[in-house]
């Protein structure tokens, strides 16, 4: 199961279900299950509390999350330490209001500098925080201190995790070495297929050159030595212009909707079919990253047990799980009805 998988169903609706209460319940004895073998297994009491901890941390995050899971959300990074009159905050605090403006939900990391001034833009009610506990710089900011949609958590990882898993977009602006680690982390699980496909924007100041001179960087010491695939690029965005930014988040679900595994098909679920001519075009255009037969237009699969997504369109094909930059390709030549972003030449 990807990341994101496991927020496909609405944990809102009250429709019954046999299939799937048997499998949580099936999870669930796994978990104590797990928890008689540490006993078995004479486990340390420091290896014990980091468990309890990250169960805790956890179980508490998604129950803050769930209400909000049908709701799209763009985890924003940035700098603590940005200042009210640094261009980039004023860059984070007008994307975080416009995105919410569009009826999106921002999550920070509830602190200062960036992440203030994305839950400024957005606002209280459109604003959720995952604050991590430090001894310095990382209080909660005015915005959303005490906020019923603020989580607290001890660990990096859960943390990490919950960023990524909870969100449709992520949105990186300048910031130190939390923030470049986040950002290479998401990219990472993309590239690696460890994650749902998500637009990622890489954004500058107006004018500024930190996430630009990265770029040049990857190209020149990534794509250059052959350690990535020119494809690799197409997985985020730079840019130091909020319009794009906004375009490039809101634009990525324009037609694509989600994607899910079905044993060995990948099922991309899509808000109106491609066009035939699209279809016979995209056959031609993404050929090589098919193991075995051709794209094709389908209904909900019957192994799907999504109702409230069984009117989508589908795209089902046979994906090789490792041409991920060219797969994002394929999605942005689905939003714009066209072949011609795939045609894009890269460095």
């Amino acid at each position: 199961m990807s990341l994101s998988e496991s927020n496909s169903a609405n944990p809102t609706n009250t429709d019954k279900n046999p299939r799937r209460e048997r499998e949580i319940g099936s999870l669930i004895q796994q978990i104590r299950d797990l928890a008689d073998k540490l006993a078995i297994d004479d486990s340390s009491r420091g290896d014990l509390k980091i468990l309890t901890r990250t169960l805790r941390e956890l179980r508490y995050a998604f129950k803050v999350f769930s209400p909000y899971r049908s709701q799209h959300k763009v985890t924003m990074f940035g700098s603590a330490r940005t200042l009210p009159d640094a261009p980039a905050y004023q860059q984070a605090e007008e994307f975080g209001r416009r995105i919410a403006e569009e009826n999106w939900l921002v999550i920070t990391g509830a602190a200062s500098g960036i992440m203030e001034a994305g839950h400024l833009g957005a606002g209280k009610e459109s604003s959720m925080g995952l604050n991590i506990m430090l001894p310095f710089e990382q209080g909660s900011n005015s915005i959303i201190e005490g906020d019923p949609k603020l989580v607290h958590m001890k660990y990096f990882f859960t943390r990490k995790l919950m960023f990524v898993k909870e969100c449709e977009a992520v949105v990186c602006l300048p910031g130190g070495f939390g923030t470049l680690d986040e950002a290479l982390e998401v990219l990472t699980l993309l590239q690696t297929g460890k994650r749902d496909m998500v637009p990622v924007v890489l954004m500058d100041a107006p004018g500024g050159t930190y996430w630009k001179q990265f770029h040049e960087y990857v190209i020149n010491e990534l794509l250059g030595p052959k350690m990535i695939s020119p494809e690799d690029l197409a997985l985020y965005l730079v840019t130091d212009n909020c319009d794009d930014a906004l375009n490039e988040v809101t634009g990525f679900y324009e037609v694509y909707h989600s994607m899910r595994y079905v044993k060995k098909q990948l099922v991309l679920r899509l808000n109106e079919a491609p066009s035939d001519e699209l279809l016979d075009a995209i056959n031609q255009e993404f050929s090589d990253i098919l193991v075995e037969g051709k794209f094709e237009v389908r209904e909900a699969l019957p192994e799907e047990d999504e109702p409230e997504m069984m009117d989508l369109a589908r795209l089902v094909f046979y994906f090789n799980r490792r041409a991920l930059g060219k797969l994002r390709m394929l999605i942005n030549c689905l939003n714009a009805r066209s072949i011609e972003p795939a045609r894009r030449v890269f460095p």
